[in-house]
C-alpha cells in the first residue's frame, strides 16, 4: 500500500525536471543515496514523460506526481504511471477525478476549512503546504489537534530543511516530509548528481534511526 511506502520511505524528495533525459541520472543519484521514492512535480512539460521513464527504467522507485493542478493533469500522472498524486491546494474537482481513476491523491491544506472540505471528500493524507511559511510544526500541531481522532495524516512540505525532519517525523500524525531541498532544481539543470547523492544521504542517514512507531 503507497500509504505504508511512505511512512517507511520518511522523506519525499520534490523535483521539478526541465529535461527527461535527466530523469533516470537523478532517481539513480536519489537511490543510491538511500532514498526509494520521488515526486515530480508537474511544473514543466517534460514531467509526465520523466515519470513515464522513471516508471519503465526503475521498478522499484516510488514515483508521484506533484503539483496537480487540473483534472486533466491527474489523468496524465495516471496514464504515466505515478504511484500517488499530491497537489499544494484542495480543489474538489482534481480530487474527483482522482477517486474517479482510483488514484492516491493527497491535496494540500493549510487550514481548518481546508482540513474540512478535504475530509468532506474522504481525503485523511493531507499535503500541509506551505508548512514553514505558514508557522511550522506549531501550526500544524493547532490545526490538526480537532481532526486527530478522524485518523487524518499530514505531508509537511515547504521550506523545509534537513535539521528540522526529525521533529516532524516524531509526531505520529506525519506520514512523511516533502521537500525540494535533496535535488534542487538547478542542480538537476547542471547534472550535479554527486552532489544530490550526498544530499540523499545525509537525508538517509539524518532518518535512519528514527523511532516511527
Amino acid at each position: 500500500m503507497i500509504i505504508d511506502d511512505l511512512s517507511a520511505s520518511g522523506i519525499i524528495p520534490v523535483v521539478s525536471i526541465d529535461t527527461a533525459g535527466h530523469a533516470l541520472p537523478m532517481a539513480k543519484a536519489l537511490t543510491e543515496g538511500g532514498l526509494n521514492i520521488v515526486e515530480v512535480t508537474f511544473r514543466t512539460e517534460a514531467a509526465a514523460i520523466a515519470i513515464r521513464v522513471l516508471r519503465s527504467e526503475m521498478p522499484g522507485l516510488i514515483v508521484g506526481a506533484g503539483t496537480l493542478l487540473h483534472p486533466d493533469q491527474v489523468d496524465a500522472a495516471v496514464d504515466s504511471g505515478a504511484q500517488f498524486g499530491v497537489a499544494p491546494g484542495f480543489n474538489p474537482k482534481v480530487v474527483n477525478r482522482a477517486r474517479q481513476r482510483g488514484f492516491p491523491f493527497f491535496p494540500g491544506v493549510c487550514t481548518p476549512t481546508d482540513i474540512e472540505s478535504a475530509l468532506d471528500l474522504g481525503c485523511k493524507v493531507l499535503k500541509f503546504f506551505p508548512a514553514e511559511a505558514y508557522g511550522g510544526l506549531k501550526t500544524l500541531r493547532a490545526i490538526s489537534a480537532p481532526y486527530l481522532h478522524l485518523g487524518v495524516q499530514f505531508i509537511p512540505t515547504g521550506g523545509m530543511k534537513l535539521e528540522s525532519v526529525p521533529d516532524y517525523l516524531a509526531q505520529d500524525y506525519v506520514l512523511a516530509v516533502g521537500g525540494t531541498w535533496i535535488a534542487p532544481a538547478e542542480f538537476i539543470r547542471r547534472e550535479d548528481w554527486e552532489e544530490i547523492h550526498n544530499l540523499a544521504q545525509a537525508a538517509a542517514h539524518r532518518i535512519k534511526h528514527l523511532d516511527r512507531g
